[in-house]
């Protein structure tokens, strides 16, 4: 991009944040920009949510699925709970949430707006147990918490002139708009376990996940191990260069896991 192609683009940013206001992530404390209304977003997501949960079977009745739902249960009163006392706003206000188990051999999970969680069978034998499970449930709902998807979409729209364009694509291109909110969340990738979003999302991400998980009781030291056991699983297949890779490669997700292990311990409260 060429420089008065980059101070325009600066310049419109500046403006963007000044009329729609740039949020806050909390915890992080990083600036992001995001003008999406949550009602926009959540009404896509529910839609998009129901037509997965239709097409899939969904585990039920089986020790497995009640892990799952136990477990996002803990993540989510924990966080619940921290933002009571620290927090200006409720990131999950208004939210219904469902933690499901899905038939698929698919190492993957994920994690929607509006409180809508859904956990792979295939991704259990790596998790091992419910801790291991609390790493991945607490990276996902992190997204969510973060509006990383929201973020996405707003930095998108910022290309096609912002507020006005998000206007038109409700009103004149609905197809354009789901196609958009499907792109930003990264629904039906299967890129490891995690969704492809920026590897700034993903760090990001990976050190509130790890805070999540603590709160919740479960000791965040079990992320380590669960990252080895996914390279482990990955030996022999192909990875892209990290250049090249929205995420981290698994041996700099796993130092960058070990540096944030003390700042997460720091929330670290064991059930007993």
């Amino acid at each position: 991009m060429n420089t008065a192609k980059s101070a325009v683009l600066i310049l419109l940013v500046a403006s963007i944040c000044w009329l729609a206001g740039c949020a806050e992530v909390g915890i992080t404390g990083r600036r992001q920009l995001n003008f999406m209304p949550d009602s926009i977003i959540n009404s896509m997501s529910l839609q998009q949510y129901s037509a997965f949960i239709s097409e899939n079977e969904v585990v039920t009745g089986a020790e497995q699925s009640a892990m799952v739902k136990r477990c996002g249960e803990r993540i989510r009163k924990a966080v619940d709970e921290y933002c009571q006392q620290y927090c200006d706003e409720d990131p999950f206000e208004g939210y219904e949430w469902e933690f499901n188990l899905v038939q698929d051999d698919a190492v993957n999970a994920f994690a929607m707006p509006g409180g809508k969680v859904v956990v792979y069978t295939g991704l259990l034998p790596v998790a091992e147990n419910e801790a291991g499970l609390a790493v991945v449930m607490g990276h996902e709902i992190a997204h969510v918490f973060a509006d990383h998807g929201a973020e996405r979409m707003s930095q998108s729209l910022l290309m096609q002139g912002g507020q006005i364009a998000l206007s038109e694509l409700l009103k004149e291109k609905p197809e354009e708009t789901r196609n958009l909110f499907i792109t930003s969340y990264g629904l039906g990738a299967q890129i490891g376990v995690m969704l492809p979003f920026s590897r700034l999302h993903e760090n990001e991400a990976d050190r509130l996940g790890l805070i999540f998980m603590a709160m919740a009781g479960y000791d965040p030291h079990v992320a380590v191990t669960f990252w080895q056991r996914m390279a482990a699983k990955s030996e022999g297949s192909s990875q892209p260069p990290e250049i090249l890779s929205t995420h981290p490669v698994y041996d700099t997700r796993i130092q960058n896991i070990k540096d944030l292990m003390s700042e997460a311990m720091e929330y670290y409260k064991p059930v007993n």
